[in-house]
Parts: structure tokens; sequence; C-alpha cells
């Protein structure tokens, strides 16, 4: 895996990671009772992206650990997985020189 290739991995899963963090401990304008005029009350009234951001950090680094070490190791390959879904790459070729 080239160094630009793990970057976007990374990229991916932690942005997939922050958009399931948000939510969580996530006070409305509607809980608090504090609803200003003119928004929903729904709106977010306390929701600590900083520690939000760190926490989408740790997992997003452990699960990409555990993602590249499986996509380095060829534990599982595309050739598998497509064989598992949709088999349109039919078996592997032999190496040149063979």
């Amino acid at each position: 895996m080239a160094i630009t290739s793990a970057i976007v991995l990374f990229a991916v899963i932690w942005f997939m990671t922050f958009l399931v963090v948000i939510p969580f401990r996530l006070e409305t304008q509607g809980d608090r009772g504090e609803v200003v005029e003119g928004t929903h009350a729904g709106s977010p009234e306390v929701h600590n992206l900083k520690r939000k951001a760190w926490i989408t950090t740790g997992i997003a680094f452990v699960l990409w650990v555990i993602i590249a070490g499986v996509i380095i190791s060829g534990m599982i390959s595309v050739r598998d997985i497509d064989g598992w879904m949709f088999n349109r790459m039919g078996p592997a070729q032999g190496h040149i020189g063979e």
C-alpha cells in the first residue's frame, strides 16, 4: 500500500467515524428548554466538536490499523471480494514466464 493510499484510507475512515460519533451526547435546544426564536428545537446547543474529533481520531486510527493490516497481509484481496459478491474477474491468471 502506497503512502497516498494509506492517507486516503485513513481520511475516509475518519470522516465515516466522525459522522457516527457526532450525534452521541448531543444536547438540543429543545432538551435544554431554551429554544432561540427562529430556530428549530432540534438545533444543537452543546456538542463539543473538538472532543468528538479527538475521539474520532482514536477510533479511526484503531480501525485503520486493522484494515491496513488486512490489506497489506493479503488475507483478503479484491479478487476474494469479487468472488464472494459478483464473480466478474474469473480465476487468477498465472504470472508471465510460468
